[in-house]
């Protein structure tokens, strides 16, 4: 059986990748699946490679959360360990610039945080005069 790191399966992973894409242009497919996947693109940091990827989102205002299954088994949320890494992701038919840094929890899952450009920073909440 082909490990996930085999010649193999990295042939099927990109085609399955390529075709992903394709539906998601299509105009039967296309709309029920930009809801859940959409499209990031980055550089390499090592290689310095473009890299364009198909992965699913949620989104939360500004910020654009991805969970990465299997993170053992992939390698291009590494980009974005510690300081992060600028990168674009596709939404609502428009690509957006963003700053993303992934992190890894105790249970060892992997979530990538991306914040869009142009989103107002939070403010740390200052709280108020407390009720009489």
């Amino acid at each position: 059986m082909p490990t996930l790191s085999s010649p193999r399966t990295r042939r099927f992973v990109t085609r399955f990748n390529a075709g992903v894409l394709a539906w998601r242009g299509s105009p039967r497919w296309g709309g029920p699946l930009r809801r859940a996947l959409t499209i990031v693109r980055y550089t390499g940091r090592r290689s310095g490679r473009h890299v364009t990827i198909p992965v699913g989102f949620r989104r939360r205002g500004d910020e654009v959360v991805i969970g990465v299954g299997v993170p053992d088994a992939k390698s291009w949320w590494r980009n974005f360990l510690g300081e992060g890494a600028p990168l674009t992701v596709e939404l609502d038919g428009a690509e957006r610039r963003g700053h993303a840094v992934a992190h890894r929890d105790d249970a060892g899952r992997v979530t990538v945080r991306v914040r869009l450009e142009g989103a107002r920073p939070r403010r740390a909440e200052v709280p108020g005069p407390l009720p009489e």
